[in-house]
């Protein structure tokens, strides 16, 4: 059997991260904080079992 070839959805988000400029350190920092809240909300979605 053979693995159908998937896009690597770590790389993808990588190069959409490295692909969005952050123009001044305000925004670099609200780009930071919707990463951190997305971890943070993963976080508590898996340790609901």
């Amino acid at each position: 059997m053979t693995k159908a070839k998937k896009t690597d959805k770590n790389l993808q988000n990588t190069v959409k991260k490295l692909e969005t400029d952050a123009v001044n350190s305000h925004q670099r920092q609200q780009i930071q904080q919707q990463t951190n809240d997305r971890r943070h909300q993963d976080a508590l979605n898996h340790d609901e079992e």
